[in-house]
Parts: C-alpha cells; sequence; structure tokens
C-alpha cells in the first residue's frame, strides 16, 4: 500500500535500523522501545489483518520472531522475552500493517501488560468452546 509506513520501511524509502531481513519479512528495532532492543518483524507484503497473511508468511512472521527474541537473550542478557501482535484497533494496532513485536523482559523491567482476569460461570467454558469451533475455519 503507498502511504503504509511500514511498506516504505520494508521498501527502503525510509530508513530503519535493520535486524533481519528474508523475502518474506523485515525486522527492525521500534523507534519507540518498550525496553532497548525491542524489534517489530513484518510481512514485507501489506496485510492490515493477520487473518490475510498467507501461512508461510505467518510461520516465518513467528519464527524469525522467536529467534530474535533468543538473540536478544544471548547477546543482552535479557530474562525473556515478549511476542505480541495486535489484530485491529480495538486489540491496540496503532499502523494498520501487520506486525510483531518482540519485547525483550527482565525481571525487574517494571513494564506491565496489565492483563485483568475474569472468571467463567459454570458451563460457560464449553459454550463459549463449542461457540469458537463452530466458527473456526481454516
Amino acid at each position: 500500500m503507498a502511504d503504509c509506513i511500514f511498506c516504505k520501511i520494508a521498501q527502503g524509502a525510509i530508513p530503519s535500523v535493520k535486524v533481519y531481513e528474508d523475502d518474506l519479512v523485515y525486522a527492525f528495532l521500534d523507534i519507540s522501545p518498550i525496553n532497548k532492543g525491542h524489534v517489530l518483524v513484518i510481512p514485507k507484503e501489506h496485510h492490515e489483518s493477520s487473518s490475510t497473511v498467507p501461512e508461510a508468511v505467518a510461520g516465518r512472521l513467528f519464527h524469525v520472531g522467536s529467534r530474535i527474541g533468543i538473540a536478544l537473550k544471548r547477546k543482552f542478557d535479557w530474562d525473556g522475552f515478549n511476542l505480541h501482535l495486535a489484530d485491529g484497533t480495538a486489540a491496540g494496532q496503532v499502523v494498520m500493517h501487520v506486525h510483531l513485536h518482540v519485547v525483550p523482559r527482565g525481571v525487574d523491567d517494571q513494564f506491565h501488560w496489565n492483563w485483568r482476569q475474569l472468571k467463567y460461570d459454570d458451563g460457560e467454558m464449553a459454550a463459549i468452546a463449542d461457540g469458537i469451533k463452530e466458527k473456526f475455519v481454516f
């Protein structure tokens, strides 16, 4: 897409600090990192939603992301890493080009995702699982 900032980055029209590139994906340092070393992995082809990313590209996205996470741990002695992909504005997606965040994590980094934890009523889990199975499509 012509006006997509991530497409422009992948094409080299906007400068970035590249970490990895192959024929399917491009990985670069996030300019506003949660922790230093925070990387974004994007498909080179424009996709707004993870639902339209071809399986081979999606697999490559997560494979490269996990390898970068391991490299961050080895090189900079991080304790772990998060892989995070938001799909849609309601999920927190800001740039409408699929991107996987690789966020290096330390035990004392003081960053919290602020996940809430709800409770299910009796029988509700089974009903929800059945509803998901009913709508699941490959």
